[in-house]
């Protein structure tokens, strides 16, 4: 076999890129890796800058994690919100990003402009009081199917991707199953949302990770009524408790069950995200 000799702007550059590469994983891990390491650690060795790995490893900081600080219920509640949330994301995206793609209807210039303003202006933590208040005026803002609609919000950087996923779909086979007679619906459901997979896979991951490791919006709607808690918000209300000079290893513990799903989904789905990226990328 014949060798490939790498001129010297050649290796440079090579290296350069796995240097960069390396300090990337390095900042990306380091977190990750050091919270799970605290979390088997005493809050005196957390506390005091003890080494990098446990001196003692204390499993039981997940057990007072779980059973004292009731973790099971808030898990329980991100879970069902998570889940909630992607399914109603996926739902709703698909819907409006074949209708963008495939109708010309009234108004449908001003709301391609709307959606896309709110893909470059970040509103924030402005508009929760005014979501709050709808809810409550809708008198759906003490249960969790109201955080459920808070989280799931416009989608508008999903609705994006969606629709132009749909415009790579040729309307050939649009007009193929009208003429079989299928109607409009049949064509979305038995025609676009099959050919849609990749790309939808991509918004469920997307909604997933954001429902689950959402802060504010989760507080804000829980703050009158604890028990819907989500884990997120319980794992940062442990340093605002009675003991919170002896909750910091118990933090670390619940940061740690919190990571852990996201982490599985990931590895699950990294084949389908990449590729309904690369997918939505070419045809969009």
């Amino acid at each position: 076999m014949k060798k490939v000799h790498l001129s010297d702007k050649a290796r440079a550059a090579l290296i350069s890129k796995w240097v960069f590469l390396g300090i990337m994983i390095v900042f990306t891990l380091y977190p990750v890796i050091y919270t799970v390491l605290g979390s088997f650690k005493t809050n005196a060795e957390l506390t005091q800058g003890g080494g990098f790995l446990p001196s003692v490893w204390h499993f039981e900081n997940y057990y007072k994690a779980f059973i004292q600080a009731d973790f099971t219920k808030y898990t329980l509640n991100s879970v069902v919100v998570s889940i909630s949330v992607t399914i109603l994301a996926v739902v709703t995206t698909s819907l409006a990003g074949f209708a963008m793609a495939r109708k010309d209807f009234a108004g449908k210039k001003i709301l391609l402009v709307l959606y896309m303003s709110m893909m470059f202006v970040s509103l924030g933590s402005v508009t929760l009081y005014p979501i709050y208040e709808l809810l409550r005026a809708l008198k759906i803002n003490k249960t969790i199917f109201a955080l459920v609609i808070a989280l799931t919000g416009g989608q508008a950087t999903n609705v994006f991707l969606v629709m132009g996923f749909t415009k790579g779909i040729p309307k050939e086979l649009d007009e193929a199953a009208i003429i079989d007679g299928c109607s409009i619906y049949g064509v979305y459901s038995r025609i676009i949302l099959p050919l849609s997979k990749p790309i939808l896979a991509v918004v469920a991951l997307f909604s997933f990770r954001n429902a689950w490791n959402d802060y504010i919006t989760s507080l804000i709607m829980t703050i009158s009524i604890p028990k819907l808690q989500t884990l997120t918000v319980a794992v940062v209300q442990l340093k605002y408790s009675v003991n919170s000079a002896a909750e910091w290893h118990i933090m670390l513990a619940g940061a740690s069950i919190a990571i852990i799903p996201i982490l599985i989904v990931y590895m699950f789905s990294n084949k389908q995200f990449i590729a309904g990226l690369t997918a939505g990328a070419v045809k969009g």
